[in-house]
């Protein structure tokens, strides 16, 4: 029987520095809440198998060291390459977990395939105003730093009205947890342009200031 805790060890040791190499918004403090969050959420399924969803949500981001276009299915080819995971898991096991961080993806044209997906993808989902403005504006920041203050104004705005906003692409698969009450909260400050430009001002300045 495989034990949680010498995997959780190995996802510590080796899988979780990995995020360093990653923006500011997708760094070790992010994996780290995708797993808090994503263990959380299973509670409300005892038919999960947590060393699987562990491993999902703490490799969901490593194909980003390919950029971010395609890192969700970076992210699911590292993890089938990766034979390390052959000690606990079987090539079945693998493959749902490799499914699970491909499905993960916000912008996904397509519902996760299972529970393992559909966990990790809300976990992801940190649907809180200052955490979504601040992760947004520190990858238009690393990745567009020619921008000057109006136009990371511009693209933020348009990048949260594209994803956030009614009709984004945006999409909730679990029912519990406060994400969709968070959503609607968030839209309101997207609708109030002096609520939602005040909160880009104080991020920017934070961001600015460190």
């Amino acid at each position: 029987m495989r034990d949680i805790d010498e995997i959780s060890a190995f996802i510590e040791r080796e899988i979780i520095p990995r995020y360093n190499d990653f923006d500011a918004g997708h760094g070790t403090d992010h994996a780290h809440t995708v797993i808090s969050q994503a263990l959380k959420l299973a509670d409300y399924y005892p038919e999960v198998d947590r060393c699987i969803l562990l491993v999902a949500a703490a490799y969901h981001d490593l194909g980003l060291i390919n950029g971010r276009e395609h890192h969700h299915t970076d992210s699911a080819h590292i993890i089938r390459t990766d034979t390390r995971l052959r000690q606990w898991f079987s090539d079945q096991e693998i493959n749902t977990i490799a499914d699970a961080a491909e499905d993960h993806r916000a912008s996904s044209d397509h519902e996760p395939r299972t529970i393992y997906g559909r966990i990790v993808a809300e976990a992801d989902r940190i649907i809180d105003g200052e955490t979504i403005v601040r992760r947004a504006l520190q990858y238009g920041m690393s990745h567009e730093p020619g921008l000057d203050r109006e136009g990371q104004y511009r693209r933020l705005m348009e990048h949260m009205r594209e994803k956030y906003d009614y009709g984004g692409y945006l999409r909730l698969w679990i029912p519990y947890g406060d994400n969709a009450r968070h959503l609607e909260a968030f839209r309101q400050t997207l609708h109030d342009e002096e609520r939602f430009k005040e909160l880009f001002d104080t991020t920017y300045d934070s961001l600015n200031n460190t």
